[in-house]
């Protein structure tokens, strides 16, 4: 529940729409009192004014009716409204004769008044003509009442259900106001780790603008940082590569002289530092051209002749540790990515998958199109990667311990860079089949 009641706490768009349906409900609920009291105060204000005018209709009599038929076919003006006629003896006058209750008493003034009978409550207009008949016209209160809320319902639900509506046309009205908020959250969800793209803020709403704006700034900046980190890596090794080469060619040469075992020993140590130096500055330099080459338009690139293209290459490892390798299928999708980036990730794949299987091994690519993608499994027979260090093996120099190749920690970093630029998914999971080895499977978009 707390996690819930967070996020609707920091949520502007809920406290706008809070506040306005708290304000249209307040507004309502006022308006619908104002409105049933004005109502019902009309309501019973109708009523008197029926009770006088049926009384000055009656009063127009000469005389009051002598038999009880007579009056009683003047008594009931109205069954539904419950109002009722009764002839009263002037003030020490002759009572009239006894008819049905109510009976009110000769003692009630002329006009309306309120009076109690029995256990109901009354509502009585009082007239004497000119010739002395007095006549009472009468309404039960708890009639009158009820009559009186029925109508003040009737002006008062309106307004309430307006208000409901207007509550509802206000949660829609703001949350079609904040739609090109969440568009742009989800675009910039969906943008890959190497677009740094200006947002664009056309279909904002002014206020948003100069938040953007800054956004845009600080997204140029970080650009500017970026490539002048990258510039700096790929000059590093740029220039440290000639004195490299240099250096592994006095190796070489030295290696051709006479010497001491124990010092060939040591040179030996010195040209396998020598070797995993270049390693890494080749690496470095394909990190920095991966990098470099994200904003560059994706093409069609056909996948078996990169895999082709990589096993040429590799081909002579493999065959140095006797290990099967090939490819498995016929199949021969088309990808979307950039050429160049597509043979580095199939070849740091393949090479990794060679490296660290033990000699008479195997080592099997197969392509497969599942679901409108592009799979591509790399299944080797070597140890294997901890299914905890399965993820840390992508970081960036990060090596599992125990393997005795050499290697700088690199390449699958380059492989999961270039990934990310294509929208591939990448990971290492055990082989299907149960045995000893890995499987490393890119699944490509559609293309």
């Amino acid at each position: 529940m707390d996690g819930r009641e967070g996020p609707l706490r920091a949520s502007l768009r809920f406290r706008l729409s809070l506040w306005i349906s708290t304000a249209i409900l307040v507004g309502a609920a006022v308006a619908g009192a104002y409105s049933y009291i004005a109502a019902t105060d009309d309501a019973h204000r109708n009523q008197d004014t029926q009770l006088r005018q049926v009384g000055y209709l009656i009063s127009r009599l000469d005389a009051a009716p002598n038999s009880p038929k007579a009056r009683e076919r003047v008594g009931d003006v109205d069954f539904d409204a419950r109002i009722v006629v009764r002839f009263i003896a002037a003030p020490g006058g002759p009572l009239p004769r006894p008819e049905r209750p109510p009976s009110f008493s000769p003692a009630l003034r002329d006009g309306l008044q309120t009076v109690t009978i029995g256990r109901e409550t009354w509502r009585v207009f009082v007239r004497t003509n000119d010739k002395g008949v007095r006549v009472a016209v009468a309404q039960q209160t708890a009639v009158r009442d009820a009559a009186a809320r029925s109508s003040a319902l009737r002006t008062v639900m309106p307004i309430l259900f307006l208000g409901v509506v207007l509550v509802m046309m206000a949660a829609l009205l703001v949350r079609t106001m904040f739609l090109p908020l969440q568009r742009l959250a989800a675009q910039l969800g969906a943008r890959r780790d190497h677009d740094l793209g200006e947002l664009d803020r056309a279909e904002l709403p002014s206020e948003v603008w100069p938040f953007v704006t800054e956004i845009n700034k600080l997204i140029a900046r970080t650009v500017r940082a970026l490539t002048l980190q990258r510039r700096f890596i790929a000059d590093a090794a740029h220039e440290l590569r000639s004195p490299m080469t240099a250096m592994s060619l006095q190796a070489e040469r030295l290696a051709a002289s006479e010497m001491p075992g124990e010092a060939r020993e040591r040179l030996e140590a010195l040209s396998a530092g020598l070797s995993r130096t270049r390693i890494l500055l080749d690496q470095l330099l394909a990190l920095a051209r991966t990098q470099e080459s994200g904003d560059k338009q994706l093409t069609r690139v056909p996948l078996k002749k990169a895999i082709l293209e990589c096993l040429e290459d590799l081909v002579p490892l493999a065959e140095a540790k006797a290990i099967d390798l090939g490819m498995v299928g016929d199949a021969d999708p088309l990808v979307a990515g950039r050429p160049m980036d597509i043979r580095i990730l199939v070849k740091n794949l393949v090479d990794n998958a060679i490296r660290y299987t033990p000699p008479g091994g195997r080592v099997d690519i197969s392509v497969a199109d599942s679901d409108g993608h592009v799979v591509l499994d790399i299944d080797d027979t070597g140890a294997g990667i901890p299914a905890h260090e399965r993820d840390r093996v992508f970081d960036p120099f990060y090596r599992v311990l125990g393997s005795g190749e050499i290697g700088s920690g690199l390449g699958l970093a380059i492989t999961l860079s270039i990934a990310n630029q294509i929208g591939a998914a990448i990971s290492l999971t055990e082989k299907p089949d149960g045995t000893q080895g890995l499987r490393a499977r890119v699944v490509f978009p559609a293309c």
